[in-house]
């Protein structure tokens, strides 16, 4: 019962847990630059990862760029600075919310799908079965989804930003009586390539670790049905938490001396 000795083990425990998944995220990159590389698998999770996720993410993005667009005017229109509307909501959707709203929507549903698919194969011991035939499970079932996500994300989160700044777009010039030609010349001119680029190297950041932590999950689920439940449950809470924590830093790395 010493408050000491269990902040402790709880630290300790977070240790080994960070030191576990270190070490099977180094095993997965490993795996990825190494041949033989299963490009018809990497292709089916990025349908999966890609093409399956962009109509939650499009939908994501459109209202987000819309709700930008109303609350910037709201604010702005204070201080007579309703022009910033169409500034404020590109470099929003490209820098944060374009790659943060995509990278959550997607660890939901990808996160806990992965998750489950290689839960069940533990459990069922099919991941011992591709041991027992020669097969790496690693490169089978881990690098192809690795590469995959970080391959993918950026495409899906460049489709984002596009459909998140016409929503803003349309808001801006149907509702709120912005020039159509003024709205986008101020989209562009205040647009700079490292905004969309930050967004991109953030995209592919999380694209990894949504990956990452659904196979880590799932790979190491336990318990059978319960314990499918919990791995599902614990990839998507800790891939949108990392996605929150590496959001920050890659946003130091790129605008830290700006």
């Amino acid at each position: 019962m010493n408050p000491l000795a269990i902040v402790g083990r709880i630290f300790l425990d977070f240790l080994a847990s960070v030191g576990r998944l270190t070490q099977f995220a180094g095993q997965g990159l490993r795996h990825c630059f190494a041949p033989p590389f299963y490009g018809r698998l990497i292709f089916k999770q990025m349908m999966t990862i890609g093409y399956f996720s962009l109509p939650v993410v499009g939908l994501t993005a459109l209202f987000t760029g819309m709700v930008l667009a109303l609350q910037i005017y709201i604010g702005s229109s204070r201080f007579n600075a309703e022009s910033a509307v169409a500034t404020i909501v590109v470099i929003g959707i490209t820098r944060e919310l374009g790659p943060v709203l995509g990278g959550l929507m997607v660890a939901g549903r990808v996160a806990s799908a992965m998750a489950a698919e290689i839960g069940t194969m533990r459990v069922t011991e099919q991941i011992d079965a591709l041991t027992t035939l020669s097969t790496n499970p690693f490169k089978y079932l881990v690098a192809p989804r690795l590469w995959a996500g970080v391959i993918t994300l950026p495409i899906l989160v460049l489709v984002a930003d596009i459909i998140g700044v016409m929503g803003g777009y349309l808001v801006g010039t149907h509702k709120l009586g912005f020039n159509q030609g003024s709205y986008i010349k101020n989209t562009f001119d205040f647009l700079e390539t490292l905004d969309v680029v930050s967004g991109l190297v953030k995209a592919g950041v999380f694209g990894f670790i949504i990956a990452l932590m659904g196979c880590y999950h799932g790979f190491n689920s336990k318990g059978g049905a319960q314990g499918v439940g919990r791995a599902t449950t614990n990839a998507v809470v800790s891939a949108s938490i990392l996605i929150l924590v590496a959001n920050y830093f890659v946003t130091e790395l790129f605008f830290a001396t700006k």
